[in-house]
């Protein structure tokens, strides 16, 4: 089984996360922030990834540190679960769409962390979060995790459509990366021999 455990605490935030890249989708998931549980069990049921968060930030303040400290612990958790990223398939992309709203997520575990963001919610905020957080938290989450991520919003109306398209077109995209494939012979997929 991939998993890992990751704490990080600093003055602003307490973060606890424990991933199981090969589970069932089952998740206890507490952050503080109402919507981005949703939207962190969406991506837990969806990959079929076990993962457990539990978050403290300073939330009288704003969302900010919470989210992007979330996105920050995910990435090494991820990472760290991977290891040395032997026998994984490392490309992963799909197409999701929900009602009106269709969003497209690529990526590829390289080791080299990019991230095109193109999400264009219609609402400035989302249950008293502002939307522009969510670049934040996938921006951390991509250099931890040294992932190559593309998030491409195609279609969308409704902000909440848009981010729960996003959560759920990465989850599977991650978890076709992340998956075997017996041709590679436990080797990486890569000339270079490494990822």
């Amino acid at each position: 089984m991939r998993t890992s455990a990751i704490e990080r605490k600093t003055k602003e935030t307490d973060i606890y996360i424990n991933i199981n890249l090969d589970g069932r989708g089952e998740y206890s998931i507490n952050t503080g922030i109402p919507f981005l549980d949703h939207m962190l069990e969406l991506f837990a049921k969806h990959g079929f990834f076990d993962l457990e968060i539990k978050a403290e930030g300073d939330l009288e303040v704003d969302c900010h540190h919470t989210m992007e400290d979330i996105g920050l612990v995910l990435g090494l958790a991820i990472q760290k679960a991977l290891g040395g990223k032997k026998g994984i398939k490392r490309y992963g992309y799909f197409i999701l769409p929900m009602d009106e709203t269709r969003v497209t997520c690529a990526l590829d575990l390289s080791g080299r962390p990019y991230l095109v963001y193109g999400l264009n919610p219609v609402k400035d905020t989302i249950n008293n979060i502002d939307t522009q957080l969510f670049n934040e938290f996938f921006q951390a989450l991509s250099v931890k995790s040294g992932l190559n991520l593309h998030l491409i919003q195609e279609a969308g109306g409704e902000t909440h459509h848009i981010f729960e398209a996003a959560f759920k077109a990465f989850a599977k995209a991650l978890d076709i990366a992340v998956s075997q494939d017996d041709r590679l012979n436990g080797e990486v997929l890569s000339t270079k021999g490494k990822l």
